[in-house]
């Protein structure tokens, strides 16, 4: 493969300097694609409006057809970051509208692409800031097929549109993960909690494998509830929480094992698939009376341990 600079007339980045990244890969074939270090879009999904496409201008690279916000990721960017900077440079997407649901990653070897499908928090309406833009649109997701789509897009649609039914939870029971490891954690409760609660952070951050849920794409940003019963549920609040990761702290007022039957009903019912973890036998049968599926505490600490 080649690394080639943009022509003199393909305008990138009106409002900053040139980055490195912006710059063709070009394979021994001849096909070209946009951003040295890779390149990731956005797709935001509005429960109400459809999806938000944008349509390219013709001097870009498939001009004319619809495809999602982004562009070539910087050097040292996380995909993840790198597709929400992008969505907000090309679409005004203000900061906090979007969490991510899940990515989907092509991978070319000299080359790849991540689509990271994102759930609007707090509606918006899009803003042309980027030359790359003929329009923004909602667009229902019954009428996406109905429009000239970029080719990258028209591949992965498909596999994108039967994940956008699919909402994945995680909910933990604090007390057995906890128990689980002989660390002392009966000396200071709530500080084993919070160390609990800041690992589950990192890891709901980074993402889940998609394996690990047994779903497609990539990877998957689920929400996480985290049940603290006795003298941890006097933790604090979580003071930062970021577009990859919502770890929210339950705090049962009676028996923990009750908050968390409670918390993957209510989840299950707003249309959650719930994975609840414990390795309580006892737990888990109630769990999978209300349709839980039950994973024992040593997956999720496979996994956090599993992270540099």
């Amino acid at each position: 493969m080649t690394i080639v600079p943009p022509a003199p007339d393909e305008p990138r980045r009106p409002h900053g300097p040139q980055d490195p990244g912006d710059a063709w890969v070009v394979a021994e074939t001849g096909e070209k694609y946009w951003g040295r270090y890779g390149a990731a879009g956005v797709l935001a999904v509005d429960p109400s409006r459809g999806v938000l496409l944008q349509h390219r201008v013709g001097w870009s690279h498939f001009g004319g057809t619809w495809g999602i916000p982004g562009g070539a990721l910087h050097r040292d960017e996380t995909a993840l970051d790198g597709a929400l900077r992008e969505a907000q440079e090309e679409a005004g997407i203000p900061d906090g509208a979007l969490h991510a649901r899940f990515a989907r990653v092509l991978d070319l070897r000299i080359w790849s692409y991540t689509t990271v499908v994102a759930d609007v928090l707090a509606p918006f309406d899009p803003v042309i800031s980027d030359p790359e833009s003929l329009a923004l649109e909602w667009v229902a997701v019954d009428e996406v097929d109905q429009r000239p789509l970029h080719p990258g897009f028209a591949a992965s649609w498909p596999l994108l549109r039967s994940l956008l039914t699919v909402h994945p939870a995680v909910v933990v029971d604090a007390a057995n993960v906890v128990g689980s490891v002989p660390d002392g954690w009966w000396k200071d409760r709530a500080g084993a909690a919070s160390r609990l609660h800041a690992r589950l952070s990192a890891w709901a951050a980074a993402g889940v494998e998609a394996d690990e849920l047994s779903l497609e794409a990539d990877r998957w940003f689920p929400p996480v509830s985290m049940v603290v019963e006795g003298a941890a549920r006097d933790i604090p609040d979580a003071r930062h929480q970021t577009h990859g990761a919502r770890v929210a702290i339950v705090r049962a007022e009676g028996a923990g094992d009750d908050a968390i039957v409670a918390e993957a009903r209510r989840l299950g019912v707003d249309g959650a698939e719930v994975i609840a973890v414990t390795s309580d036998r006892g737990l888990a049968a109630r769990l999978d009376d209300v349709g839980a599926r039950v994973e024992p505490a040593g997956w999720l600490l496979r996994q956090m341990d599993a992270r540099p």
